[in-house]
């Protein structure tokens, strides 16, 4: 009967505040019944993500009754249910475009030995075998998920069955040597080696198999965002001093999709005096824009008589040319065309602003090995102060006292109780009775692998941010952000391409249209032309997750007082949403605590029992690492010479 402070379940926002717990000293025991860290914030390699989308059909398609735990519940207690089914992700459609020619012995380059434990049933062995021998259409069927409906010779291009990894076994051994290394350094240095005789793609000539074998240079991040360089998150990752886990790119190019082609925007004061794109009225109009936005706040007067209409109205009072007008509102701002109000609009452009300079000439960092990494790196603060973390372990119920009203344990799927007296928990853990009166947004997501990126340059190490603007009433602007090799998160010569968007349909439905204005599908005659003037298009996946952030605690039924729900990821750009919620809920569980202070100093650590020395008080050691620790942290990069 394992007995914590805090028991935590998923997610970057419970990994921030189970961190922020076992730091303060509490007794952290991390649950979770997948196989990785994340949850839905996870970053997979390619057969990783293929056997992700697997599970997935599995859960949906297998029903499994425990009722193991009922008989443990006693007279004075009762029972909350939580839900067995991942119902996060739905309508899932899988598209192989690249040329099949897949061998039975292509494996994955570097890969570690299968544990057979961890091999769900000799059917779905079957069906991965089926899959490998048949080679997949150019066009897959659509695969229902939400349903997650996935018959297993279209859910997954032909490919070995591989245990759903994140990447955490592999980065436990790159990580131990990374920390001094420099981001620019060659992927080769960070990632699994291949065979010496293995020869770099040509670009005119990827295939499946190529994709296969490369797959563990592959970080494919299940929800895509970018770290403003003055956000939350960043402020927090030095403030702890979590970010000597971790490594960061700097986002090279702000992109605009206008009348059919894509350009590049100039944002930097540097970058708006060289730029061709801009007559030198244009450039002197907007530096003028720029400079009020930053300190708009100070001149209510210039838009209190605009603060009930869109900022793209606004915008278009500000004697700016309608190529400025663009770019400030789909490029700068980010926001809507249609919803965003004017003091919204200025917010968000002062924001942009406020983060330029840091690390580079756009507002932008990127962790290297994808999104997947930052709950990684909470969850190595927690173990080194002492938490417990626990995969493949599901719990199948809340036990509450029926006097107290509150949860004072959890049964696992052994019918063993877990005692704890705080209870974090991910909405998707929440049975349908539990929330019966919740309305759930959803996000449509789109992960591609492509040959080249939207806007050739010399330099093909690019790292982009996009936005292409809503067409129709009712839909939404789509985000796109293309990620290079130096990122570590694909093979070289090619790219990996997230979309993202609000739904208003399937995800399919949602992004489709901007897929084929960017990109062409792969075609073996196509790949005997140079000519081709779009990127080709060589995989691609589509699905819908579910967006439960804003959601209030009220909408919850019958929920104990001491279980703290935290939501999956949310559509917008940036994490503050997950930093504010993990802050939040620390505050309620531990109301006199600092939130992630940096560790001490090692020198000034004194053991128990060691009698040579007085033991140092917390509050002497912490303003000596706090001034031994800069502000702009050296993991993160020197804001002078970002590293790109």
């Amino acid at each position: 009967m394992p007995i914590a402070e805090v028991c935590v379940f998923v997610g970057l926002p419970e990994s921030i505040i189970a961190a922020a717990c076992s730091r303060s000293g509490q007794r952290v025991l991390h649950v979770d019944s997948r196989s990785y860290y994340g949850g839905n914030w996870a970053s997979f390699s390619f057969s990783g993500l293929l056997s992700w989308l697997k599970e997935y059909q599995e859960n949906n398609d297998v029903v499994t009754e425990n009722s193991m735990w009922q008989e443990q519940i006693l007279e004075n207690e009762e029972a909350i249910p939580l839900s067995s089914k991942d119902k996060t992700i739905q309508h899932v459609e899988v598209f192989c475009y690249a040329s099949q020619d897949l061998h039975k012995d292509v494996e994955e380059a570097g890969a570690l030995q299968k544990n057979h434990a961890s091999v769900t049933s000799a059917q779905s062995a079957e069906a991965a075998e089926a899959a490998e021998t048949s080679c997949l259409p150019t066009a897959v069927e659509p695969l229902s998920m939400g349903s997650c409906e996935i018959p297993a010779e279209q859910s997954q291009c032909p490919g070995p069955e591989s245990s759903p990894e994140v990447n955490d076994a592999e980065a436990t051994g790159k990580k131990e040597n990374s920390d001094a290394k420099s981001s620019t350094e060659e992927p080769s240095e960070n990632v699994p080696k291949v065979q010496d005789n293995t020869e770099t793609p040509k670009k005119n000539r990827i295939t499946y198999s190529q994709i296969i074998k490369e797959g563990r240079r592959f970080n494919i991040d299940l929800v895509s965002k970018l770290l403003y360089s003055r956000g939350l998150l960043i402020d927090l990752l030095i403030k702890s001093n979590v970010s000597r886990y971790a490594e960061f790119k700097n986002i090279t190019r702000i992109l605009a999709f206008r009348e059919g082609t894509v350009e590049q925007v100039p944002c930097s004061r540097a970058d708006v005096f060289n730029s061709k794109q801009l007559t030198m009225v244009e450039k002197r109009m907007l530096m003028k824009f720029l400079t009020f936005c930053v300190e708009y706040e100070e001149h209510p007067d210039e838009y209190r008589a605009y603060e009930g209409t869109t900022f793209s109205e606004y915008l278009k009072t500000q004697k700016l040319t309608p190529n400025l007008q663009y770019f400030v509102l789909h490029s700068i701002a980010m926001t809507s065309e249609t919803t965003s109000c004017t003091v919204d609009g200025l917010k968000a452009t002062k924001k942009f602003l406020q983060c330029l300079g840091r690390y580079g000439n756009t507002p932008f960092l990127f962790p290297l090995y994808g999104q997947g990494e930052l709950p990684q790196c909470f969850c190595r603060m927690c173990a080194v102060f002492g938490g417990i973390y626990c995969l493949r372990h599901s719990v199948q119920c809340l036990v509450v006292d029926k006097e107290s009203r509150k949860c004072k344990a959890v049964i696992d799927q052994f019918g063993q109780r877990i005692i704890s007296k705080h209870f974090i928990i991910e909405d998707s853990y929440l049975s349908e009775n539990t929330c019966s009166r919740v309305q759930y947004r959803q996000i449509s997501r789109a992960v591609l692998i492509t040959d080249g990126s939207v806007l050739k340059t010399d330099a093909d190490q690019q790292v982009s941010i996009l936005t292409v603007p809503a067409e129709e009433p009712g839909s939404f602007a789509v985000r796109v952000i293309e990620l290079c090799s130096s990122t570590m998160t694909c093979m070289k010569g090619t790219y990996l391409v997230h979309l993202t968007c609000m739904s208003s349909k399937t995800a399919r439905e949602d992004l489709e249209r901007v897929v084929q204005k960017l990109f062409t599908p792969y075609t073996e005659i196509e790949a005997e032309n140079e000519q081709v003037e779009k990127p080709r298009l060589l995989w691609a996946l589509y699905f819908n997750m579910r967006d439960s952030s804003d959601i209030s605690r009220d909408c919850y039924n019958d929920l104990p007082s001491n279980v703290y729900v935290c939501s999956g990821p949310d559509s917008g750009l940036g994490n503050d949403n997950a930093v504010k919620q993990a802050e939040t809920l620390f505050q309620q569980i531990c109301p006199n605590e600092d939130f992630c202070p940096a560790p001490p100093n090692p020198e000034d650590i004194v053991l128990d029992g060691d009698s040579s020395q007085q033991e140092v008080p917390e509050s002497s050691v912490t303003p000596e690492t706090n001034s031994e620790t800069p502000k702009e942290s050296t993991v993160l990069g020197n804001p002078e010479e970002p590293s790109e």
